[in-house]
């Protein structure tokens, strides 16, 4: 089954690696989708594929990352395979 997630992390999130932690991690796992940073400090992410690669992808980036994360609001969406890759949304 395909799941699509909707994130937004906060803490120490910014100017450490995240987005580039993520973008990496993402592209093991075979998901699509996007992360971006915004301007009220936090970082947004949107992740799409399969639920086992998605649900082991959340647990290994929130260990990777458990010193930055200080709270993670998520959303489990309905598959919509619009991401053709993951990739990192500079605007």
């Amino acid at each position: 089954m395909k799941k699509r997630m909707h994130i937004f992390y906060s803490g120490d999130v910014q100017g450490v690696g995240f987005r580039f932690t993520v973008e990496r991690m993402a592209r093991e796992f075979c998901l699509t989708g996007w992360v971006k940073n915004l301007s009220d400090g936090r970082v947004e992410m949107v992740c799409e594929g399969d639920e086992i690669s998605v649900t082991n992808f959340i647990k290994r980036l929130n260990n990777r990352m458990a010193q930055n994360i200080a709270d993670a609001q998520i959303d489990f969406l309905e598959y919509k395979g619009e991401f053709k890759e993951f990739a990192i949304k500079f605007y």
